[in-house]
C-alpha cells in the first residue's frame, strides 16, 4: 500500500510543480502580449514622418542581422572547405 500512496503523492507533487512552471509561462507571455499592444497603440499615434524613421530603423535592424546570418554562413563554408582539403 506505500509504494501506491508514494506513487500518487509523487505524482500529485510533480503535476503541482509542473503548474506552477507553466503559470510563470503564462504570465511572462500575458506580459509580453500587453506590451506588444501598447507598442502597436503608441506606433499608431506617429507622425507620419517619425514612422518613417521608425521604419528606417527596422529595415536597418534587418538588414544587419541578414548581414551576420550571411557572415556565419561563410564561415561555416571556409570550415567545411579547410575540412576537406586536409
Amino acid at each position: 500500500m506505500g509504494k501506491i500512496k508514494n506513487f500518487f503523492k509523487k505524482a500529485f507533487s510533480d503535476m503541482k510543480e509542473s503548474t506552477k512552471a507553466q503559470h510563470e509561462v503564462d504570465k511572462a507571455n500575458f506580459k509580453a502580449a500587453k506590451t506588444e499592444a501598447k507598442a502597436t497603440w503608441e506606433e499608431a499615434k506617429m507622425s507620419p514622418s517619425e514612422r518613417q524613421v521608425l521604419m528606417q530603423k527596422e529595415r536597418e535592424a534587418q538588414i544587419a542581422a541578414a548581414n551576420e546570418r550571411t557572415a556565419v554562413a561563410n564561415e561555416r563554408i571556409d570550415f567545411v572547405k579547410s575540412v576537406k582539403n586536409k
